[in-house]
């Protein structure tokens, strides 16, 4: 039998009251059992005439002798219950494993452990792991994560809805004002359209293409990047069960925050990077003489990049959270991740997977009906809303009110989803539930019978 904590060997707790009934040490006891047939008479269980003589029943080893014994070393049979008792004076519903006359354990396991083993009174099954915020302490399954990134957003809406909210806002208001004033320019794009249109044009209008999708990715990427600093801090918090307000959040992010800037902008270089490299031997053997050979040599090496650059992305997806929960810089984010990650690589994957097709899922729920709305607005020329160029003002502002209401959901599940994740990877390797448990003021975690810190 297992002797940890959280399990118990049948027995092991004596089933005794305070008054030691049952108990055979001074012989009351052994007589007041033995009359017990003699007052139930008709009343209890009907016991056959023919019972072995005394002498063929031995006493148990160690056991005291009784007063009532036949001879030497030996004892009389035990006797029957006396009406509404159980074997050893328990009454019904004490439980079947009583004491007999020679002590704990005489005929079976003795006593069932009292308030020992799984559950109360029996083995019900493992404890419950204390949960004094939105997860419980314990190692996470899949399911339990995706439900605190929603936990925390509906537990703490004000908080969680008014930094998602007012990042999206700022975020998509900037965005719209750059597409409307600088980045809609339909005489530069239409040069990709015309076939008769010189080299000279296309690349201006390929370059500024670029240049106005990589403003938007820029102006987005920041409101991401602030959003996930404010909603780990509130994230981490709702663990402890704690609430914090976005003032205190800021105060708690600020002086990460540039570090984040830097994480976030050096992953996506690493991927290139890889990628490029990848490409880099197809695109020598072009230049220097076999082209379809070069282009073919090019894609399989850009192939083998972007799993590189994937496993590489999955590998320092925690770095973020270990940035801002553990102030680290951003090397050491960068290793911590790889560390908690290592071993777990498939699960982490499929986690952040699963995270990203939800919030893409609901992002496009709510996105759709706004585009098909604006298309249609823009499309008629409606009032002020007439629009002057490709886009038009009303597609713009319209699909911008989707994107803001798409962002103030999907924020809070994607930094949540990342923050719980990485809390998970530490309680199995680390047993940091330990020390959530002191922060949330738990008295004694990890010490009582059946827990089980870190897993």
């Amino acid at each position: 039998m297992n002797d940890t904590p959280g399990w118990a060997s049948p027995g092991s707790a004596p089933s005794d009251g305070p008054d030691g009934k049952g108990q055979d040490s001074t012989g009351q006891n052994g007589d007041a059992q033995g009359a017990a047939p003699q007052d139930a008479v008709g009343q209890g269980p009907q016991w056959s005439k023919e019972q072995p003589p005394p002498a063929q029943w031995s006493a148990p080893s160690g056991s005291p002798g009784s007063s009532g014994s036949s001879g030497p070393g030996q004892t009389p049979p035990p006797p029957p219950p006396a009406p509404g008792q159980g074997w050893g004076g328990q009454a019904p519903g004490q439980g079947g494993w009583g004491q007999g006359p020679g002590g704990p354990g005489y005929g079976g396991w003795g006593a069932p452990p009292q308030g020992g083993g799984w559950g109360q009174g029996g083995w019900g099954g493992p404890p419950a792991a204390a949960k004094p915020g939105v997860i419980p302490l314990r190692p996470l399954g899949v399911g339990e994560i995706l439900d605190g990134a929603v936990s925390t957003m509906r537990t703490y809406w004000r908080t969680v809805l008014g930094i998602s909210l007012t990042v999206a806002v700022v975020t998509e208001l900037l965005v719209v004002l750059l597409q409307g004033f600088f980045l809609n320019d339909s005489a530069t794009t239409a040069a990709l359209d015309d076939p008769d249109a010189t080299p000279r044009e296309v690349l201006n209008a390929l370059g500024g293409l670029f240049i106005g999708t990589g403003v938007v990715l820029v102006v987005t990427l920041l409101g991401t990047i602030i959003a996930t600093a404010l909603l780990t801090t509130v994230t981490s918090r709702a663990v402890l069960g704690t609430s914090v307000t976005t003032g205190e959040a800021w105060r708690d992010a600020r002086p990460q925050v540039l570090r984040l800037l830097g994480l976030t902008l050096l992953l996506p270089l690493i991927v290139a990077a890889v990628v490029f490299v990848g490409t880099v031997p197809g695109i020598l053997v072009a230049v220097l003489g076999s082209s379809d050979g070069g282009i073919a040599l090019a894609i399989i090496g850009g192939i083998a990049g972007f799993v590189v650059a994937i496993w590489l992305m999955i590998r320092f997806s925690l770095a973020s959270p270990a940035l801002m929960l553990e102030k680290q810089t951003i090397r050491k984010a960068m290793g911590r991740s790889s560390k908690l990650v290592r071993g777990s690589w498939w699960r982490v994957f499929g986690i952040q997977i699963l995270a990203t097709i939800i919030t893409n899922i609901v992002s496009s729920i709510i996105l759709i009906p706004f585009t098909f709305i604006a298309a249609a607005i823009s499309g008629d020329g409606v009032g002020l809303l007439d629009s002057t160029g490709d886009s038009g003002w009303a597609f713009l502002i319209i699909s911008g009110l989707g994107s803001v209401i798409g962002s103030t959901l999907t924020f809070p599940i994607t930094a949540g989803v990342t923050v719980l994740l990485y809390i998970d990877q530490r309680i199995r390797r680390e047993a940091l539930d330990l020390e959530l448990a002191r922060a949330a003021g738990l008295q004694g975690y990890g010490t009582a019978p059946g827990a089980t810190p870190g897993g």
